[in-house]
């Protein structure tokens, strides 16, 4: 992850729109999004356009289009190939979160798709149960629309905001202090990452 995030980071204008929009994109529309980076592309997209790599408000545009993008594309692949893909054994270990998934969807409708677009597992998966269901496409796209809007907007600001943090610790304190920062943010990170795993786990 570090390689990605130094990578990304290391890009400028239209490299960076490209492979944040395309890693945003594959995370929900190839159902297997929970071992590809969309958040975290998302949120580094938010720290380019703090760091003057982009601009925010075409970001922001690039990574709420992908995600709107990807999950319709994944709720379409769900519609002609969703049994298929259930039989594949790579997801044969999760069938448990796809059952809970599942449930969710039966029970929520809509509002499963919109609040599944902040599970990472239930992000990569729920365009396609929502296809494999039945549901009508202008209902999942009105949710799928508010989610990827929410969330675009949330997770590219939340790397926005870090990235000005960090510049004003550095240009204020110096190198040492911003580097000492930055390690406390993302210890900070990683811990409610894995209690998010965890609970997610549990669910």
């Amino acid at each position: 992850m570090k390689g990605l995030t130094d990578w990304l980071l290391g890009l400028h204008g239209i490299a960076v729109y490209g492979m944040v929009g395309l890693l945003v994109f594959a995370e929900d529309a190839l159902f297997v999004g929970f071992v590809l980076p969309g958040e975290t592309a998302a949120v580094l997209g938010g720290v380019t356009a703090a760091l003057g790599h982009t601009a925010l408000p075409l970001i922001l545009v690039v990574v709420i289009a992908a995600a709107i993008l990807g999950d319709t594309v994944g709720f379409e692949v769900g519609r002609y190939f969703g049994p298929r893909l259930l039989r594949m054994r790579a997801l044969s270990r999760h069938a448990g979160r796809l059952d809970s998934a599942r449930k969710m969807l039966a029970d929520r409708g809509g509002t499963a798709v919109f609040l599944g677009r902040f599970v990472a597992f239930f992000r990569a998966t729920m365009p396609a149960l929502a296809g494999m269901s039945g549901m009508r496409y202008l209902k999942f796209l009105t949710f799928n629309a508010a989610g990827g809007i929410v969330w675009g907007t949330a997770v590219v600001l939340l790397g926005y905001l870090a990235g000005n943090s960090y510049t004003r610790v550095e240009r204020t304190f110096g190198r040492a202090a911003a580097l000492v920062v930055a390690g406390i943010v993302v210890i900070v990170i990683v811990v409610w990452r894995i209690r998010k795993h965890r609970r997610e786990r549990v669910s």
